[in-house]
């Protein structure tokens, strides 16, 4: 989604009706998706003399939890919340505590067109509105890089349960302040998208 794709996009979401109009809110951008941490390994890359093949522990137990998270790019203000699984009714929880979280603000949520973002049962606060990546677009969503940068920390580490992991993904995300969150997400074209409709959106 170029610039110009997302700003016509942004402007369709803008709510038109009277009551908004009446009573406008200041309107804010977020990123969003979930990551998968698990007990099976995280690889990487390793740096080894030539010829040599890297050599790292590897688990395979599959128990796993979910990381639902939300950054705004303007700002790299985020909310995360843990999940058990990853779901349309998760994924609804999710929505009311980060619609609790900012609730004086229309909250504009880019998101990929996953199913438990679009089930046809999933309630959406009122003043968060989805709007959708293309199909297929993962490079296009700016919080991907937060889980990047997530799964390099845990990369090789090997944990007997998942409460150690927990624990570590909680210091990997306590690592993650506003101004990082924000050099990590703050996309060019997604900020000038903003600029361009700095008189709706106000953080």
């Amino acid at each position: 989604m170029f610039r110009a794709e997302l700003e016509r996009t942004l402007k369709e979401a803008i709510p038109t009706e009277e009551a908004h109009r009446e009573t406008p809110r200041p309107l804010r951008l977020f990123s969003q998706d979930e990551s998968r941490f698990g007990l099976i390994s995280v690889q990487r890359r390793r740096i080894t003399l030539k010829g040599v093949k890297p050599v790292g522990t590897f688990q395979q137990k599959f128990e796993s939890f979910y990381v639902y998270g939300a950054v705004e790019p303007a700002t790299g203000e985020g909310y995360f919340e843990e999940a058990d699984r990853c779901n349309s009714a998760t994924f609804g929880d999710y929505l009311k505590g980060f619609s609790r979280r900012f609730p004086d603000r229309l909250n504009l949520l880019l998101l990929d067109n996953g199913g438990h973002h679009t089930a046809k049962r999933l309630e959406v606060p009122d003043n968060v509105v989805p709007v959708f990546l293309p199909p297929y677009s993962p490079e296009l969503n700016p919080i991907e890089r937060v889980w990047q940068g997530m799964k390099d920390g845990v990369a090789w580490l090997t944990f007997d349960t998942l409460d150690p992991l927990r624990e570590k993904v909680r210091e990997l995300l306590s690592e993650h302040s506003r101004d990082r969150l924000q050099s990590l997400t703050g996309y060019g074209y997604i900020l000038q998208a903003l600029e361009s409709l700095k008189g709706s959106f106000l953080s």
